[in-house]
């Protein structure tokens, strides 16, 4: 098969991706996002999820992650969508092509099911890992604001001379002689600990009223809730429902385009270009439409194509 060099964004090819994936230049993408056939032997009508074994399944996907490995950017990441049935597999090859220390997390999505199963616990979520190309690849971390739970959780008080939300955090080390800093070893108010500040900063901080003192007199920081991020998000979502009614295109195991929204924050920015050598329905360039990115779709399944044009008219 002839490759033809990809040098046009926001559109959507048809064909054998690994042969689309020759024609697209070395360095030239920031994130691959891929939700491949998982082997499961069953056909979804759309596409045949079958292999005549699971070498020629990992084979198929090895190709296919060495050729993503080549078009990503030096500060590019892969996210591969996959069920925990198979993901060892998977983080076999990408540990082999990409490196064990480029491996950044492991994503549990929280995808919901109430199937009875008389032989194991039944499977209620999916896996996501990614891997960046080299070293600290590309990433945006992302905070939710506190919530009830937060404030009950984290004691939340509110300090009568900044007025402002608080949360206390320590002053002092409780394990010194792991980590010892002699030069931060001071007695403060009859106290003689290793603290996390200077001494000259510790006055800073009383004089400002930013310690709390425990009954002992021992201090603790003051940290108040406008100043910090917020919730960082965790690698577990559960936040995020399967594909709604008013959303779904008729293609089989079609994936949330808020799903794709949020790799899409974690792991790009306004105007980079996302690759989705398995488009199917095209959830992937939804979201970069919907967050300003440039995408390039590949499927060997036409209906895809014509789905995902269909949605953005």
């Amino acid at each position: 098969m002839e490759v033809f060099p990809i040098t046009e964004y926001n559109q959507y090819v048809i064909g054998d991706n690994l042969e689309l994936l020759k024609g697209v230049a070395d360095n030239s993408i920031d994130l691959i996002y891929f939700d491949p056939p998982y082997n499961t032997g069953r056909n979804f009508f759309d596409f045949n999820d079958k292999f005549k074994c699971i070498q020629d399944y990992i084979d198929f996907i090895k190709l296919r992650v060495i050729e993503s490995h080549r078009c990503l950017n030096s500060n590019g990441n892969i996210v591969i969508h996959i069920e925990p049935r198979i993901s060892h597999h998977f983080r076999v090859i990408c540990d082999e092509v990409f490196g064990m220390n480029n491996f950044n997390n492991e994503i549990v999505w929280q995808t919901g099911g109430n199937a009875k199963n008389k032989y194991q616990l039944n499977r209620f979520h999916d896996t996501i890992i990614s891997y960046s190309k080299k070293g600290k690849g590309k990433f945006n971390p992302v905070y939710f604001p506190y919530d009830a739970e937060y404030r009950t959780k984290s004691n939340v008080k509110f300090c009568d001379h900044h007025k402002k939300e608080y949360v206390t955090t320590a002053v002092h080390n409780s394990q010194p002689d792991v980590n010892p800093r002699m030069n931060l070893r001071y007695e403060w108010k009859g106290h003689e600990k290793q603290w996390y500040v200077s001494q000259t900063k510790m006055q800073e901080l009383d004089q400002d009223q930013r310690l709390e003192y425990n009954a002992k007199g021992v201090p603790r920081i003051k940290r108040f809730l406008d100043e910090m991020d917020g919730i960082p998000l965790r690698d577990v979502w559960c936040d995020i429902n399967n594909t709604q009614a008013s959303e779904k295109l008729n293609y089989a195991t079609q994936k949330p385009v808020k799903l794709l929204e949020r790799i899409l924050q974690l792991y790009t920015n306004e105007g980079d270009v996302c690759l989705d050598i398995f488009a199917g329905s095209g959830t992937l360039g939804r979201a970069c439409i919907q967050q300003k990115r440039n995408y390039l779709l590949f499927d060997i399944n036409q209906k895809g194509s014509d789905l995902f044009h269909t949605s953005i008219r």
